[in-house]
């Protein structure tokens, strides 16, 4: 371990972050598990997998408002509405392929995400929420898959 690896291992998770967590990576790297941070590094894992999660959520809630902008106002479809939704299914399909295990995420938050969606929908659109469904109109496959536009 470098004297500055030594240092940033004595760094506190409050005091400089960064530093911390270089710190840890070289107690690791160093095999000096009983000198590592366990209470603050099972947080910051346990937030990194929530960080997946809330990717995951984040982009199926763009990607339902601009599938149902783009039903619902296809006169208006514009090409960063398209855009966003082969960027949001790309990103997606990325996150699964990281953390396979992921796979049936989407599927089990589909109808959360889509109230919020149908909302945003309405705001952004102008017309009246009951313009658009209240059970998404979607399958989670039409909503994933690459070649769908309604």
């Amino acid at each position: 371990m470098s004297k500055h690896d030594a240092a940033s291992a004595l760094i506190s998770h409050d005091e400089d972050y960064h530093a911390w967590v270089l710190g840890q990576i070289a107690l690791l790297e160093g095999g000096r598990f009983s000198a590592l941070d366990v209470a603050n590094l099972v947080g910051e894992l346990n937030a990194l997998a929530s960080s997946y999660r809330h990717a995951i959520e984040s982009r199926i809630g763009v990607l339902l408002l601009h599938l149902l902008k783009s039903r619902w106002q296809p006169d208006k479809r514009t090409g960063s509405w398209e855009s966003s939704i082969i960027e949001q299914r790309s990103r997606i399909a990325r996150r699964l392929k990281e953390s396979p295990s992921l796979r049936s995420y989407p599927g089990e938050i589909l109808e959360e995400e889509y109230r919020l969606a149908r909302r945003k929908a309405a705001a952004e659109t102008g017309l009246p929420i009951s313009t658009f469904p209240e059970e998404c109109p979607f399958t989670i496959e039409q909503v994933l898959d690459p070649d769908f536009l309604p």
